[in-house]
């Protein structure tokens, strides 16, 4: 199993001898307003993509969309992306996403199989108290190899640490995990996608799991740093489990 991080939470991820495009967000850098009501208001994306939007697609087999929030399904991609190939998605997404124009669009209530992978729903919290209803519902998806081929890979979706999260763990024990983090937060109340003590108290609660951490630098309310997580992580001795990529870097997990 391969993960390359393209930029923020878009991923490709090579299981099974499939490659699953996740969470495409192709706008050019600056494109797109900030987010309402949050700090550090500059347009978004913060960088451009490491690669080409035809290098993101190539050989793509599926698509895989955890939310529809436009940092992780923008309109460049609905414009760009084939329209072909498989789509999985959560639930509440199925309408918008065939509006786009996606032909083969798969709902994953629990559980869904393709091409020997199991992908599995998880839940999550999207923030706090009423912030947190705002932001609408989101998943997590686990990906195991029926044949067991594979290590057990667990993407959190945009979600803090919560019970949600600590139910997948047990549930599904995964070898991999991908954390979407960046500590974003809007001008008041809590933050909404995991913090530098989230994703370390994952990696504490996973002592069995190698962490692959998403969604940094890059949307202008993500105020969590690279450099600061490496080197909080650094602190606590977990650096050598969890990976904080660079944008295009690729980690094999074979």
């Amino acid at each position: 199993m391969h993960i390359q991080l393209v930029r923020h939470a878009t991923l490709r991820v090579t299981y099974k001898g499939r490659t699953l495009l996740v969470d495409p967000m192709f706008s050019r850098a600056g494109e797109l307003p900030a987010t309402p009501n949050t700090p550090n208001q500059r347009p978004n994306p913060g960088v451009e993509l490491p690669m080409s939007v035809s290098e993101a697609v190539a050989g793509v087999d599926a698509i895989l969309v955890t939310h529809t929030h436009r940092d992780h399904l923008d309109d460049a991609a609905v414009s760009q992306l084939p329209k072909h190939v498989p789509l999985f998605c959560q639930p509440p997404d199925r309408e918008k996403l065939l509006e786009h124009g996606f032909e083969q669009v798969n709902v994953v209530d629990s559980q869904a199989e393709w091409e020997g992978i199991r992908l599995h729903r998880t839940g999550g919290r999207h923030g706090t108290g009423e912030i947190g209803e705002k932001m609408g519902p989101v998943s997590g998806f686990v990906l195991k190899a029926a044949d067991g081929s594979e290590p057990t890979l667990y993407l959190t979706g945009d979600t803090i640490w919560c019970g949600e999260v600590e139910q997948a763990l047990a549930a599904y024990r995964p070898d991999v995990i991908v954390s979407f983090a960046g500590a974003a937060r809007f001008l008041t109340g809590d933050p909404i996608t995991m913090t530098k003590e989230d994703v370390a108290q994952l990696a504490l609660a996973a002592p069995d799991s190698r962490i692959f951490v998403a969604h940094m630098e890059v949307w202008n309310h993500c105020l969590l740093s690279r450099s600061e997580l490496r080197a909080y992580l650094g602190e606590r001795q977990l650096a050598e489990r969890v990976t904080v990529p660079d944008d295009g870097e690729t980690v094999d997990y074979s």
